[in-house]
C-alpha cells in the first residue's frame, strides 16, 4: 500500500493508511487498561488482623495512575518511538532487524539484544490477538440478555471461532479489505474520542492528572504501588508498531496521525477516570465484586443502545490490531531468515503489494499460540497477567540499539548517555512491575520469547562454529586443474554450465570442498564453472550484482548483493545476469557438443548444492554438541537449501558431505599380532 503515497510528507491518503496500519495494538488499549488498574488494586489489598484490605479508589489513585498513562505515552511512545527512533530509517524501513542491520558492524554482540528484541516481539504475536478479540467480546455482557446468559466458555468459542477464520485468511492476503482499515480505526479513534467527551462532566477536576506530581506522588504514597505499573505500561504496548510499519506510512505521516490519535485515546482515558471517580469513588473493589457488578470501564461509557455497535467496531477494530501484529511476525521471521538468524521457511506472495508476505508455518503456530492463550486463561482479564512482559523487553532491546545508532552518527555523548540510561531507568521499572506477573501468567511469555529466542541463537552460533572449521582455498592454484578437466574428453560431461553456490567473501576465495566435489569425489567436467556468492546487505531492498571473470567462458564468479528483506530468488537473478552477459557478449553460451552448437542451442545449466550432515568424527564440547544437534534437527525441520535460494529442482544436483568441526585428536587403535 505504501507505494501509492508520498512517504516523504504527510498527505490525507498517507494519513488513513497509518491509522488502519500502525495504531491497532496501541489504540485498542483502552479496552483493558483501566480494567487492569482497578484489578492490580485489588491485588495490592494488605491483611490487617486477618482482615483483607483492598486500597479504595479515590481521587488520589486514579489521577496518579491517569498521570502514568499520559506520561507513559508521552515519553515511550511520543518521545522515544515518534520523535527519536523513527529517525532510525534503513532506507525507509524501520524495526528492530532493520535498526540492528544499520548497526550490526559496529559491535558483534549487538546480534543478542537484537535476537531477543525479535523473539518477545514474536510472542507479543501470539498474545495481542486473543486478548483484544477477547476484550471486544466481553462488551456483550454489558447487555441485559447476555449479562446472564454469556458465559465465560461462550466468550472464548466466540474468540476462538474468530481466529480461526481470521488465520485462515492470512493466505490471502490484505489487499482487498486493507483498504477498509483506515475508515475503520478512523470510525474506532472518532468513537473514542466521543465517549470520552461525554463523560469528563461526570468529574472536570480529572484533567488535573496532566500535571505529573499526580503519577508522582501515587507512586511515592506506598512501595506496592509499583506494581499498577504493569497495567498502565498496557497503554503503550503498540509503540514498537509505529516503528515496525515505518516502511509502509513514512515518517510524517505517522508523527501527524499519531497527534490525532494521542488526542483520541486520553480523551477516552479522561472519560473513563472521570467516570470511576463519579461512581466508585471511596469504593474498595475486589476482583470477585467488579465481576459480580459487571464493572467494564470501557463499556460501561457506552449508552445501552450503542453496546452491540460499540461491541462490533471494538471487535473490527482488535482484528486490525491483531493483523498489523501477525504481518509483522511475517516479516519478522523474513528479516531474520535473510540475516541467517533464521531457518529457511516457505513464504509466499499473496498479493503484489510491496512487503506483503504470507508464511504458512508461523501461521499456524501463531494460531496454535491463541488458541492455547484463549483456552488457558479465558478471560482478558486473566490475559493481562501475561501481556507486557514480552513488549517491555522489546523496548529495553530497541533502546540499546537506538543508542548504538546514536554513537554511529556521532551524537554528543552526553546526549547519548541521557537516552540511553534515562529510558533504561523507565523500562527497567516498567520490566520490574511486569515482573510480577510471572506466576500469574507471565512465564507463558518467557516460555514462547525462550524457545524463539533460543531457536535464533542455535542458528547463529551453529554458523559460527561452523564456519571456525571452512576451509577457504584460493582459485588459482586450482584453475590450471578445472581448465584441464574441463577440455579432458575422456572424462563424460557432467553439464555445459556447472554452478555453485560459495559462502567464500573473498572473489579469488572458494570452499575446499566445492574443489573436493569437482575434482576429488566425482570429476565434474564443464564448460563454464559458475561460482556465485550471496552477500546480504544492510539495505533492505538492494538488488546488484558484480561479475568477476576470472578466465573467460570458463570460470566466472557473481555476487549478488540483496537487501535483507528481498526474496532470494537465485535461479530467476542468475538467469537475468547471465541474460546482460550475454547481450554484453561477456560470455558464450551455447553448447559446444557439434550438432547444438551448429544450431545455436544454450548449454544446459546444472546447480549443485552441497548439503552437510553432522559427521560421527567429531569430539565437540558438550555446549556445542547440543547446539549442532539441535542446529541439524532444525535443518531438517526447515526448507531444504535449493528451496531455500529459489533454485528450480529440475535443474539442482543435492550432494551430502559431512561436517567435521571439531576431529578427534586423541583417537588410539593399536595393532595387535595373530
Amino acid at each position: 500500500m505504501g507505494n501509492h503515497i508520498d512517504l516523504k510528507k504527510a498527505t490525507p491518503a498517507g494519513l488513513l493508511i497509518a491509522l488502519g496500519i500502525i495504531y491497532g495494538d496501541i489504540g485498542t488499549s483502552p479496552l483493558y487498561v483501566f480494567n487492569a488498574i482497578i484489578t492490580n488494586l485489588a491485588e495490592n489489598a494488605r491483611v490487617v488482623n486477618g482482615v483483607k484490605m483492598i486500597p479504595a479508589i479515590s481521587e488520589d489513585v486514579i489521577l496518579g495512575t491517569l498521570s502514568c498513562i499520559i506520561w507513559t505515552l508521552t515519553l515511550l511512545t511520543t518521545i522515544k518511538y515518534v520523535w527519536q527512533v523513527l529517525q532510525a530509517d534503513n532506507k525507509g524501513e524501520g524495526g528492530i532487524f532493520a535498526l540492528y542491520a544499520l548497526v550490526r558492524r559496529r559491535k558483534k554482540w549487538l546480534v543478542i539484544p537484537a535476537m531477543i528484541g525479535g523473539a518477545t516481539l514474536l510472542a507479543d504475536g501470539i498474545i495481542t490477538p486473543p486478548i483484544s478479540i477477547t476484550s471486544a467480546i466481553e462488551g456483550l455482557r454489558e447487555l441485559p440478555v447476555f449479562k446472564s446468559t454469556l458465559t465465560e466458555d461462550g466468550i472464548v468459542t466466540i474468540v476462538i471461532s474468530i481466529l480461526v477464520l481470521f488465520f485462515i485468511m492470512q493466505q490471502f492476503g490484505t489487499s482487498s479489505i486493507g483498504k477498509l482499515f483506515g475508515p475503520i480505526m478512523v470510525l474506532w479513534f472518532g468513537m473514542l474520542a466521543v465517549l470520552g467527551i461525554m463523560h469528563i462532566g461526570d468529574y472536570p477536576a480529572i484533567f488535573k492528572a496532566l500535571n505529573p506530581w499526580y503519577a508522582v506522588k501515587f507512586m511515592m504514597s506506598d512501595p506496592r504501588n509499583y506494581k499498577v505499573l504493569g497495567a498502565v505500561f498496557l497503554c503503550t504496548t503498540g509503540a514498537e508498531a509505529l516503528y515496525s510499519d515505518l516502511g509502509h506510512c513514512g515518517r510524517p505521516n505517522i508523527r501527524v496521525s499519531w497527534g490525532v490519535v494521542k488526542v483520541c485515546l486520553l480523551l477516552n482515558y479522561f472519560g473513563q477516570g472521570a467516570y470511576i471517580l463519579h461512581n466508585f469513588n471511596g469504593m474498595s473493589i475486589s476482583a470477585e465484586m467488579k465481576s459480580e457488578m459487571g464493572i467494564n470501564t470501557f463499556f460501561d461509557l457506552m449508552p445501552s443502545w450503542f453496546i452491540i455497535p460499540g461491541v462490533i467496531t471494538a471487535t473490527l477494530a482488535a482484528i486490525i490490531a491483531s493483523q498489523a501484529l501477525i504481518s509483522g511476525s511475517f516479516t519478522l521471521i523474513a528479516e531474520a531468515s535473510r540475516l541467517n538468524l533464521w531457518p529457511k521457511m516457505k513464504i509466499n506472495f499473496p498479493t503484489d503489494a510491496k512487503g506483503q508476505i504470507y508464511i504458512p508455518g508461523i501461521n499456524w503456530l501463531l494460531l496454535a499460540g491463541c488458541i492455547g492463550i484463549t483456552l488457558k486463561f479465558k478471560s482478558s482479564s486473566n490475559m493481562e497477567a501475561a501481556y507486557g512482559l514480552a513488549i517491555i523487553t522489546t523496548l529495553i532491546m530497541t533502546t540499546i540499539l537506538y543508542a548504538n545508532r546514536m554513537v554511529q552518527l556521532r551524537v554528543a555523548k552526553p546526549l547519548v548517555y541521557l537516552f540511553l540510561f534515562g529510558y533504561l531507568w523507565i523500562e527497567f521499572t516498567f520490566l520490574a512491575a511486569n515482573i510480577e506477573k510471572l506466576p500469574h501468567g507471565g512465564m507463558v511469555t518467557v516460555v514462547v520469547a525462550g524457545a524463539v529466542f533460543f531457536i535464533m541463537y542455535t542458528w547463529y552460533k551453529s554458523r559460527k562454529i561452523k564456519n571456525r572449521y571452512v576451509e577457504f582455498v584460493q582459485l588459482k592454484q586450482y584453475m590450471p586443474m578445472l581448465q584441464e578437466l574441463s577440455n579432458d574428453t575422456s572424462i563424460p560431461k557432467y553439464a555445459t554450465h556447472l554452478v555453485y553456490l560459495t559462502s567464500a567473501n573473498n572473489p579469488r576465495e572458494v570452499e575446499h570442498k566445492v574443489m573436493y566435489s569437482i575434482l576429488n569425489k566425482k570429476p565434474k567436467r564443464a564448460d563454464i564453472y559458475w561460482f556465485i556468492h550471496v552477500d546480504v546487505v544492510d539495505e533492505p531492498y538492494k538488488m546488484e550484482y558484480v561479475v568477476d571473470t576470472i578466465i573467460p567462458n570458463e570460470i566466472i564468479r557473481i555476487e549478488l548483493r540483496l537487501g535483507f528483506r528481498v526474496e532470494q530468488r537465485i535461479n530467476l537473478m542468475f538467469r537475468k545476469v547471465v541474460e546482460d552477459m550475454v547481450a554484453n557478449k561477456e560470455v558464450n553460451i551455447t553448447s559446444r557438443y557439434e550438432s547444438l552448437s551448429r544450431n545455436k542451442v544454450a548449454g544446459d545449466f546444472q546447480f549443485m548444492v552441497m548439503e552437510k550432515f553432522l559427521s560421527h568424527e567429531n569430539d565437540l564440547p558438550f555446549g556445542e554438541r547440543i547446539i549442532m544437534n539441535f542446529y541439524f534437527l532444525l535443518k531438517k525441520m526447515s526448507l531444504s537449501e535449493e528451496r531455500g535460494f529459489g533454485l528450480d529442482p529440475s535443474y539442482v544436483t543435492v550432494e551430502k558431505y559431512p561436517l567435521v568441526v571439531s576431529p578427534v585428536q586423541d583417537f588410539k587403535l593399536k595393532r595387535i599380532e595373530k
